[in-house]
């Protein structure tokens, strides 16, 4: 069973989190964060994608992870198909 993840915020929601991450400066993390209802993490976790996504820092863009994400999915289940084909192929062993 898939590990459930917690909720999903909108890139607008997101964005506009960052965006004020920037423009206050004097402002914690984990203040604002507090402010926004969010974890401290999530708002670091979103300021370093931002980062990423500028290419101020190295590491995968959003549309990277997106594209990996769907091909791994996409790998997962041409594999059990073909696992599918391979017991189909097979001859029975009741005779």
């Amino acid at each position: 069973m898939p590990k459930k993840t917690g909720l999903r915020y909108t890139k607008e929601f997101k964005a506009e989190a960052v965006r004020l991450a920037r423009s206050f400066p004097e402002k914690s993390i984990r203040q604002l964060a507090y402010e926004l209802g969010i974890a401290d993490q999530t708002l670091r976790n979103w300021i370093n994608q931002a980062h990423i996504d500028r290419g101020e820092r190295e590491g995968l863009t959003t549309q990277e992870r997106e594209e990996l994400r769907r091909l791994r999915r996409e790998n997962r289940i041409l594999r059990e198909e073909r696992e599918i084909l391979k017991k189909a192929l097979r001859p029975s062993s009741r005779r």
